[in-house]
């Protein structure tokens, strides 16, 4: 969550979300994007505050058509994010859209009235600050629903991570160039962009241009304007088509155009840096049991919390806790085993479980507290020492898998949530044509 609040303010310039106030006249329709729609001076806005992002290296910016539609396809993958997430039950509270607001403050130093000041100085009202915000958790919580139904990593595919890591010990610092194919593309759209790929190529070559500004300015990913940066990935992160061939390059080095299933990429290490070893490392650890009731589209909170009262009060009254979980807990991981969660750290499910579990004794149950999960009622069973230096590695190697397959897994998902959309540009500028973006005659010089 700390990351995500450091860039939730960029994230704002991006914000989809229909504005409930009135439409001035001069205000038109820039994008259709299925039942929806993105006005023009939201296009205009977030146009202008990417082009505020890069004052002082206006060049490294594509001319402003390509910039325009750029910025208009990350807003329709936005509200199609958000369409989807209200479309299957995701929903954010206006308290936690508050917290998320709160802290958002809290890493600028300042307090939300001064961040209230400073977004009006920037000419972003609250009220579009505060929409942006709910669009960000929504699209949050979609992924994290998307991950927990959708990846899955095998103790197989840990050993063979751990095995790899204790090889090399090297992270790996990437960036990469898209040059994206629809589903089914012609041999022409084919040939399309393997011109542009080799074309992008070729100016990298001849050293004129660098691998950002060259991203920035042709590539279709929707980390272009971050200059294609994909960041620190340990082997276990970078797909297997890919590990290879990086593990031979030297930093600085950029690949042959590659063919994969989004298109033609160019990969760039940046750099290299040792991932190093974890030795023993005791931590106190805790062993609990938990009955959680969901709020979702079938549960209010108030009837979760009304259920979760009810059944901790029979639980006060000598009712057995471990019977009650197999009966009424709506967590799937836990209810067969009477919502046993075995031992874990008490940070282990985030900061709000892990405060109540941290404030109980061993045997004593907890009363009803509210997770971004729904309701909880826990019972703490036990406490411990433990040497988890080898734990952690398998959590952590887990993690980076996960990690690498969710984000494979959640990109070829927003192809195909884009590619099945009803999306008409009407503005002017956003209708150009991606083929446009491609560098001119690049392989012949001047």
């Amino acid at each position: 969550m700390k990351k995500f609040f450091a860039c939730v303010l960029a994230a704002t310039l991006l914000s989809a979300t229909v504005q409930a106030q009135q439409v001035q006249p001069i205000d038109g329709i820039a994008v259709v994007v299925d039942e929806g729609v993105i006005l023009q001076s939201e296009l205009d806005r977030a146009v202008g505050n990417i082009r505020a992002q890069y004052a002082g290296r206006a060049a490294q910016l594509p001319p402003p058509d390509v910039l325009e539609r750029q910025v208009a396809e990350r807003l329709v993958l936005l509200k199609l994010q958000v369409a989807r997430a209200e479309a299957t039950g995701v929903r954010v509270s206006d308290q936690e859209v508050d917290q998320a607001i709160a802290g958002i403050a809290g890493q600028n130093r300042a307090s939300v009235e001064q961040l209230r000041a400073q977004l009006a100085a920037d000419g972003t009202s609250f009220d579009q600050f505060r929409d942006s915000i709910r669009d960000e958790l929504l699209v949050q919580r979609l992924r994290q629903r998307f991950a927990q139904t959708q990846v899955s990593v095998s103790d197989a595919e840990v050993d063979a991570a751990l095995e790899a890591q204790q090889a090399t010990g090297q992270q790996y610092h990437l960036a990469h160039i898209l040059v994206a194919l629809p589903e089914g593309a012609t041999p022409e759209q084919i040939a399309t962009g393997e011109e542009k790929i080799l074309g992008i190529k070729s100016l990298l070559d001849r050293g004129e241009m660098d691998f950002a500004a060259a991203a920035v300015r042709y590539s279709d990913s929707p980390n272009a304007l971050e200059g294609g940066d994909l960041g620190w990935r340990g082997e276990n992160e970078i797909p297997a088509a890919f590990a290879n061939l990086v593990r031979q390059m030297a930093p600085g080095q950029v690949t042959a155009p590659i063919r994969g299933p989004s298109g033609f990429q160019l990969l760039q290490l940046v750099e290299t840096r040792d991932a190093g070893q974890g030795g023993p490392s005791v931590v106190t650890q805790v062993r609990a049991s938990h009955i959680l009731i969901r709020v979702d589209e079938n549960t209010s909170a108030a009837e979760a919390k009304a259920q979760a009262d009810t059944l901790h009060a029979r639980i006060v009254g000598g009712a057995d806790f471990a019977a009650l979980a197999r009966e009424h807990s709506e967590d799937p991981s836990s209810q067969a085993a009477g919502g046993d969660l075995g031992w874990f750290t008490p940070d282990q499910f985030g900061p709000d479980f892990g405060a109540q579990v941290s404030a109980l004794a061993d045997s004593a149950v907890s009363t009803p507290f509210r997770t971004q999960a729904g309701w909880h009622i826990v019972q703490r069973t036990g406490t411990r020492e433990a040497d988890v230096g080898n734990e952690n590695q398998r959590a952590q190697a887990r993690e980076t898998i996960g990690r690498r397959k969710l984000e494979e897994e959640w990109n070829q998902f927003l192809r195909e949530m884009r590619g099945e959309a009803f999306v008409d540009f009407r503005t002017g500028n956003a209708t150009a044509d991606a083929a446009e973006t491609a560098p001119e005659a690049p392989a012949t010089g001047d």
